[in-house]
């Protein structure tokens, strides 16, 4: 584990009494996008799920009352926000000690694998999907932010300068002084990340991928959208 991984782990141990309290009211776009998942459950006849990082369950507590039939655990390394999910009654064999870069399952294990808000604080962010993709046999739900979307319009023309002549990733190593992350009082450790980083490599492995605003957007998401979610589709109905 490096240091900047060590750091968001010891942030979630820290603020893990109060992470319900600052992420629930503040983080509106997973709650919408959970709501959007679960109603694709039946659609796409998902018999287990997994969610990754799941903080205190909050996801995988709203999908089990939206799909009690459906099997539903989730990963999450860090032990704090995994002892208050437990003390809100999910069960250990529900909620397990688990890494996004390194998930100890077997080859298409679920048929639905779900991440909100994580992988903007994963440093290796390709390992992360590549894991996801690999232990997902029917589709992908990815709910996360675009940081081409964020701010006012000339910050955000100026990002999506960059990420077109692809020096984007030069321009936030040297706005973070080379950290290359930042750290904050209310979100920890972020990394650079855009849902639509990840599209090319969505669209290789997936059917049909489909991307979501989950906050007010213009029609063009790349440049309005705040926050998306993307469902990816591996096997099932084909929607493009």
């Amino acid at each position: 584990m490096n240091e900047s991984d060590t750091k968001q782990r010891d942030y979630y141990s820290r603020t893990a009494s109060h992470y319900d309290e600052n992420h629930l009211e503040s983080d509106p776009e997973h709650n919408f996008a959970a709501a959007i998942l679960a109603g694709l459950l039946d659609f796409l006849s998902v018999s287990s799920v997994l969610d990754v990082g799941s903080g205190t369950g909050r996801a995988i507590m709203h999908l089990k009352r939206m799909a009690p039939t459906v099997q539903i655990i989730g990963v999450e390394p860090v032990a704090a926000l995994r002892a208050i999910a437990y003390a809100k009654g999910l069960l250990p064999t529900e909620l397990l000690d688990g890494d996004a870069t390194a998930l100890s399952f077997e080859d298409g294990a679920f048929d639905v694998v779900c991440a909100f808000g994580v992988l903007h604080h994963i440093e290796d962010q390709r390992r992360a999907l590549s894991e996801i993709f690999r232990v997902a046999r029917k589709a992908v739900f990815i709910s996360d932010v675009n940081i081409y979307g964020q701010g006012n319009f000339m910050k955000r023309l100026a990002k999506r300068c960059c990420h077109a002549l692809h020096i984007w990733p030069v321009v936030f190593f040297l706005k973070t002084r080379g950290r290359n992350y930042i750290s904050s009082k209310d979100d920890g450790i972020s990394y650079s990340y855009s849902v639509f980083d990840s599209i090319s490599y969505m669209k290789r492995h997936c059917r049909s991928i489909h991307p979501i605003a989950t906050r007010s957007a213009g029609s063009n998401l790349l440049s309005t959208a705040s926050h998306v979610a993307v469902l990816c589709i591996k096997e099932g109905p084909h929607l493009s």
